[in-house]
């Protein structure tokens, strides 16, 4: 019996990048999961399919988990269909401009708040009462090496993660009498369909600065969340780990 059979996992933004990598190990290890989406259908079907093809369990959801009433909805659909969320990873996010500060909008800066800490909170208060319930639940947030590197021309995006770790870290001791632990996964920059316009000697630049001298994958995220979702990990609660190849120490 794999480790996760008779899970319900929940991924956010799960139909490409970080987010489709996570959903792809997750089903590996035996949990049936939702996949979320809130644009490119087209896109979103094609990740099912060969998400299922690998002999993964899941279904495709499509909806903007910024929105409480969307998502109350959507969470009352994965229970319908796949049963009660045992696992949540809320992944869905947003480009994050690179500029000075003076050159930021407050908007901005609200925008990445409603991705890392708004969507984050609401997905929590909806899947809580059927973890609690239960006595046992798993949500991992995903941060960046950012807050732990202090990056600079990123104020915005510090921000939130820097905000979402905190939260982590409240909401680790809130729920631990329950048995939900909740943890962090920090990755460093791991290029995905979504920085196909990045220059090489950009890219050649971070490298240079990556101890284990080779980029992570994807995979490499999705089987540190899979370890913080797995039953042996019951008494490890409100951590960061860094999965960066050495860049940023915790």
């Amino acid at each position: 019996m794999k480790e996760l059979e008779g899970k319900v996992a929940l991924v956010t933004g799960s139909s490409t990048g970080l987010g489709y990598a996570i959903a792809l190990e997750l089903g590996a290890r035996g949990a049936s999961v939702a996949l979320n989406y809130a644009h490119q259908t087209d896109r979103a079907e094609k990740a099912l399919a060969s998400f299922v093809s690998s002999g993964a369990k899941g279904a495709l959801f499509k909806a903007d988990v910024t929105e409480a009433d969307l998502v109350n909805q959507l969470v009352t659909k994965i229970k319908r269909e796949l049963g009660p969320i045992d696992i949540l990873i809320p992944n869905a996010t947003l480009d994050q401009p690179e500029k000075p500060i003076e050159d930021y909008s407050w908007q901005e800066y609200e925008e990445m708040i409603r991705f890392f800490i708004k969507s984050p909170f609401l997905l929590a208060q909806a899947v809580l009462p059927d973890m609690k319930g239960q006595k046992w639940g798993r949500i991992v947030n995903i941060g960046s090496e950012v807050v732990e590197g202090g990056v600079p021309n990123f104020t915005a995006y510090v921000a939130a993660k820097g905000a979402q770790k905190s939260w982590t870290h409240g909401l680790s001791r809130e729920l631990a009498p329950f048995g939900i632990t909740t943890n962090l996964v920090s990755p460093g920059w791991i290029p995905t369909d979504r920085h196909q316009d990045a220059s090489q000697e950009h890219l050649d630049s971070y490298l240079q600065t990556i101890p284990t001298g080779r980029w992570g994958q994807p995979e490499d995220v999705a089987q540190a969340v899979a370890d913080f979702c797995s039953p042996r990990a019951s008494f490890v609660t409100g951590q960061t780990l860094c999965v960066n190849g050495g860049r940023t120490l915790s």
